[in-house]
């Protein structure tokens, strides 16, 4: 992006010309946006342990938590982003914020497990709505030469959750609890809700959605798109559910979940990378690689379990070849054409939770089939059958792309400059942050006071 920039308004009707102040603010708090959208999701993978112990259910049974909320997405991405579409889109982006807020609050206070699905279900409504929402957003804040960088930072939020959120929580709740960390998070995500509120830019909602028909999705290959995701995420949530009761088995200690979440993560930055260098001139051949890796991967790990350098370097493959996935997919689907872009992304998010809900249900039931060192070959039985639909449906995953302006995201130079011109530019972002880091305490205390007497009445 360049760094030149005005101070007039974004218009809710058109796009802007030049990159505005206000749009280089718009894109840091999606990216931030998403950043705490994926911590939110993706927390309980490593509280898992220390969860189902403090509500006394065992680890499979907690394993439920990802499947409610995946589950919540699945069954409404579709239908809510259809009915909200005429809605200012700032108005429900905010409203998804709330969500995760009011979600992680209800999970931190929990007295029960049942509260905690609950809890998660909430979470599950505004997800799906966000990730449908923000894409789009993005793309209409920037001038159209740049939609394709904005939609790549954006998305890198994503990967910094997976790669900081999810381990950052880990280490917090390792230090002074599971409700400290979550509570956190809640209260990061109402700071950001009130920044968003203040400084994202006002979008108009679309008059008429294209969404399309299932046999229209089938003729342009969309439909094989979203079928291939929904098995990529269900084979890999087989068994990332249960990667830190799978890392604490093949020898890693306990208090160092966090720091290996945080190492496998950053391998997933390696996916992004190459992501970004293919999704335009091989995404084909590139998906086909990623996916064939995954499962590779998923076949040796069960025989390098009594290694812990084992299990690491190869688990390391498998989420570097999966951070390719997430561009890659995305791409395709809006490649295809079938549908509006916004409804394409309800479509992917949609497919991708049903994926993590029935990844995190069968991973449950291998689990206690056949045990932790073996959970990873239900995980590559899945992946195969993506890997199939891929090679076979040559529409939706073409070996020569066309050029669509909203699809250029292929340079990670792109991405990296444009992060130097937001934290170059938006001070409020970092006074945002600085406010949730100084009341961590706070929640902390809060938190603690209201869960103790509840705690103390279960074991009573």
């Amino acid at each position: 992006m360049s760094t030149n920039t005005t101070t007039s308004a974004v218009s809710t009707n058109t796009r802007p010309i030049t990159v505005t102040t206000q749009s280089i603010v718009g894109i840091a708090v999606l990216g931030l946006a998403t950043f705490f959208a994926i911590t939110t999701e993706l927390m309980p993978v490593g509280l898992l342990g220390t969860m189902s112990r403090d509500l006394d259910v065992s680890e499979s049974t907690m394993g439920i938590v990802v499947t409610v909320y995946a589950a919540a997405v699945a069954i409404l991405a579709l239908p809510l982003t259809s009915l909200t579409a005429r809605l200012p889109r700032k108005a429900v982006l905010v409203a998804t914020l709330v969500g995760y807020a009011v979600s992680n609050v209800l999970v931190a206070v929990a007295p029960s497990f049942a509260v905690v699905c609950a809890g998660r279900v909430v979470g599950g409504v505004a997800h799906a709505l966000f990730f449908s929402v923000a894409s789009a957003y993005a793309t209409r804040i920037v001038p159209p030469r740049l939609a394709g960088r904005a939609i790549a930072f954006v998305y890198s939020g994503s990967s910094l959750g997976f790669v900081l959120g999810v381990p950052l929580a880990t280490w917090v709740a390792q230090t002074i609890g599971w409700r400290p960390a979550v509570g956190a998070v809640a209260l990061a995500a109402a700071v950001l809700a009130l920044v968003a509120l203040a400084f994202l830019p006002a979008v108009s909602g679309t008059a008429s959605p294209h969404i399309g028909s299932p046999r229209a999705w089938a003729r342009t290959g969309l439909l094989s798109v979203v079928v291939a995701d929904l098995l990529l995420f269900a084979g890999h949530y087989v068994v990332y559910t249960y990667i830190g009761p799978y890392a604490i088995d093949a020898g890693l200690d306990a208090g160092m979940v966090s720091g290996a979440l945080l190492v496998l993560g950053g391998t997933g930055i390696v996916g992004l990378w190459l992501a970004g260098m293919f999704v335009d001139r091989a995404p084909r051949q590139t998906l086909i690689a990623a996916v064939a890796v995954m499962a590779a991967a998923f076949a040796v790990l069960p025989f390098v379990h009594g290694s812990l350098l084992g299990t690491m370097v190869v688990a390391g493959v498998w989420m570097a070849a999966n951070g390719t996935t997430g561009t890659l997919f995305m791409a395709a689907a809006i490649r295809t054409g079938g549908v509006s872009p916004d409804i394409a992304g309800a479509l992917v998010n949609g497919a991708s939770n049903i994926g993590i809900a029935g990844g995190a249900a069968v991973g449950g039931q291998a689990l206690s089939a056949v045990g932790l060192q073996y959970l990873p070959f239900a995980g590559a039985v899945v992946l195969v059958g993506a890997l199939g639909v891929v090679l076979a449906a040559r529409r939706g995953f073409p070996v020569h792309t066309h050029a669509q302006e909203h699809l250029s995201t292929t340079s990670v130079e792109a991405i990296t400059s444009s992060l130097a011109v937001v934290t170059s530019s938006v001070p409020v972002v970092s006074r945002a942050i600085a406010t949730i880091t100084g009341s961590v305490g706070v929640v902390t205390a809060s938190v603690s006071t209201a869960t103790g007497p509840l705690r103390s009445r279960r074991r009573g």
